[in-house]
């Protein structure tokens, strides 16, 4: 989790008061964060913040939050947005690079040692955290004297500009920072197969960065800069607007007066106009367990930096563009319980004694799991993830609709498993060297149209591996589970022909079992018979979406 450093003395100037470290070391964990390094009265101190909360991941953001929920400065903080004549163009050809633009200029600034510790530090946990390392959004923070608006967004060829790059003394052109700069080799699978690259120009051709790769030398931040240009490109338009928020707000703490800049078409940026969340106050106190009247949901609500108005049961909140962890009325529930105080929560302990017992789904299957064991089988475990050839073309077993990732990191792990039956498999391949018989079983979950679903598959190997004792024993699983099945042919090719068959609970199928056709056992590198059963417990147990563990 984002960990952010600063000093004792600069927190409480950014809070307009001296605040006691204690108090400090006491509240602030309060507000979803936990205290690193901070033993007495240290000027250092370093916070841990949950991720959720990337408006706190600069001490000026951490000094905003604490004046409303220490009561310096409750309510929300309001920043004046002035107009200017500075204006910027997005290009039509980063529409398929990195679509989404957004900037402003803050002036006024006096650049500390503290400032610019921050701002680096914010900009960064931003990149590594909403920006996912840089593939969502990239930010730039550039000194706005040493360049002329309006600006341009638009993307050119790799080798039709050159600039020097930040920590460089010498021009590169684009495909050299790629091959030759650090940031430039770290980031350059962001820009993998994509023939122009964007770039942010000034009025005079001067380049100010080359996102998401590394801003130039030119605009570089130091203690003389009074005045800057913050930038931030992507591919999310909302991840875009909220970290130039969160970063233009954080230079506003240090005393910077915000100005608009005009993109052409697209508008007026910053805009910082909170939003309204509408909720009620009687589902908003039953959710949290306790009773909140009108004024104590004002003060809670307040206390997190937020306006609030309450109409009977009608509660309006105007949340902060900052707060970008707010997307549904739970989450402000939890803000009010914050604000109530999570120490004032609980009770007396009950005196009733109760006593717990195992639900339904644990009770059958730890029964199954006996049966299986009395029967001389042994449990193992595999993974829920494998591919869509073990499933369905070695294993033979019919196609389901299956549960993809996105982005697999192997070709073994691309999908959630649709049957035990493969994974079993792959075990028994591992264990070929190893003395026969072997019998293995497993109770787990498989996907079923994007439900997980509880099945239980048995399987043994042997120099012989008669059907008739893989049907004995499936036989003897439902007798013990008091299941009155039937026994119907089954033609996969999984099975020797004619000797596999469906295992049916009234009309419907639940299961398969049979011996394995020679040519699926040598598709999975065995190299002696095998005999199987698999069973669908959701019918058995009474859910769809299994929750046997």
């Amino acid at each position: 989790m984002p960990v952010i450093n600063f000093r004792y003395s600069d927190l409480c100037s950014l809070l307009g008061q001296m605040v006691p470290h204690d108090v400090l070391i006491e509240r602030i964990p309060l507000i979803g964060a936990d205290m690193h390094q901070t033993e007495g009265e240290c000027e250092e101190m370093s916070v841990e913040f949950f991720p959720d909360r990337p408006d706190l991941f600069s001490v000026e953001g951490l000094a905003r939050a604490l004046r409303a929920f220490l009561g310096i400065e409750p309510g929300l903080k309001k920043y004046c947005v002035n107009d200017s004549d500075y204006a910027a163009a997005v290009d039509p050809s980063v529409l398929g690079v990195r679509p989404f633009f957004a900037c402003a200029v803050v002036k006024d600034l006096e650049v500390s040692d503290d400032l610019i510790r921050s701002v680096m530090e914010l900009q960064e946990k931003l990149h590594m955290t909403i920006g996912r390392k840089r593939s969502k959004l990239a930010i730039g923070i550039h000194d706005l004297d040493k360049v002329s608006p309006p600006f341009r967004y638009t993307a050119v060829r790799p080798d039709e500009i050159s600039f020097v790059p930040l920590n460089h003394t010498e021009r590169m052109d684009l495909k050299e920072i790629l091959i030759s700069h650090d940031k430039g080799k770290e980031y350059a699978h962001l820009l993998d197969g994509k023939e122009k690259y964007p770039i942010i120009f000034d009025r005079n051709g001067n380049v100010l960065s080359f996102p998401p790769i590394i801003n130039g030398a030119l605009t570089a931040v130091t203690a003389k800069t009074r005045n800057v240009f913050i930038d931030v490109t992507g591919n999310d338009r909302k991840a875009v607007k909220g970290a130039l928020d969160i970063v233009t707000t954080a230079l506003a703490e240090r005393g910077g007066k915000i100005f608009k800049v005009n993109i052409e078409g697209y508008g007026h940026s910053p805009d910082l106009t909170e939003t309204l969340s509408s909720l009620s106050m009687r589902k908003c106190n039953r959710f949290l367990g306790i009773s909140l009247d009108k004024k104590g949901i004002e003060e809670s609500v307040r206390k997190m930096g937020m306006n609030v108005s309450v109409s009977g049961d009608d509660v309006t909140v105007s949340v902060p563009s900052t707060r970008l962890d707010i997307m549904h009325k739970v989450d402000i529930f939890e803000d009010v319980a914050i604000g109530y105080g999570f120490e004032r929560f609980g009770g007396p302990y009950s005196s009733i004694q109760t006593m717990g017992k195992s639900g339904k789904s644990t009770s059958i299957s730890d029964k199954i799991r006996d049966i299986m064991i009395g029967l001389g089988f042994t449990e193992v475990t595999t993974l829920t993830l494998s591919n869509q050839e073990d499933e369905f073309e070695i294993s033979g077993l019919p196609a389901k609709t299956s549960t993809c990732i996105t982005n697999p990191i192997t070709e073994d792990h691309t999908c959630l498993r649709s049957y035990l039956m493969p994974s079993l498999m792959k075990i028994l391949r591992h264990n070929r060297h190893r003395d026969l018989p072997q019998k293995i079983f497993e109770v787990g979950f498989v996907s079923e149209e994007h439900l997980t679903v509880p099945h239980l598959c048995g399987m043994m190997t042997a120099s012989k591996t008669p059907f008739t004792e893989i049907k004995s024993i499936t036989d003897a699983v439902a007798r013990e589970m008091n299941i009155e099945h039937g026994v119907s042919v089954c033609g996969y090719r999984t099975f020797v022909d004619g000797r596999g068959a469906f295992i049916s609970l009234g009309n419907r199928n639940i299961g398969f079992f049979g011996e394995v056709s020679p040519e699926v056992v040598t598709d999975y590198g065995i190299t002696h018979p095998v005999a199987m059963f698999e069973i669908d417990l959701s019918e058995i147990i009474g859910e769809k979406t299994g929750s046997l563990f």
